[in-house]
């Protein structure tokens, strides 16, 4: 079963990241291409229609996850294994510091034709 997770910013869907059988894809959701005054979550992730592929966590992503002692509060608490970054994306990220926030999404395939 393939996760995803709906990508906000500023409580906006930007995107969609998502768990395939090669690692990870985020794609900017088509509403957030069209318009001109919106910004890339990240400097490394510059808004183009293409979605950006890694076979580990892409780095943006990877270092909104807890480490150290938060890491092992939110792995205890889950019950997720720690190399489990998707998992740990998806409840750990959901209200962060800053201005991304990441959502599970409960139909990744309907996501795919959102951004697609």
């Amino acid at each position: 079963m393939s996760r995803a997770g709906g990508v906000y910013w500023n409580e906006r869907l930007a995107g969609v990241i998502r768990e395939t059988d090669e690692g990870y894809e985020f794609a900017y959701d088509h509403d957030w291409l069209g318009s001109p005054q919106n910004e890339p979550i990240s400097l490394t992730l510059p808004i183009r229609p293409e979605p950006y592929r890694s076979r580990t966590m892409i780095a943006f992503f990877d270092g909104l996850i807890p480490e150290g002692w938060l890491l092992s509060v939110t792995v205890r608490n889950w019950k997720l294994d720690p190399r489990d970054r998707m998992g740990l994306l998806l409840v750990a990220c959901k209200d962060t510091i800053g201005a991304v926030s990441i959502r599970p999404l409960v139909d990744p395939e309907a996501a795919e034709t959102e951004t697609g």
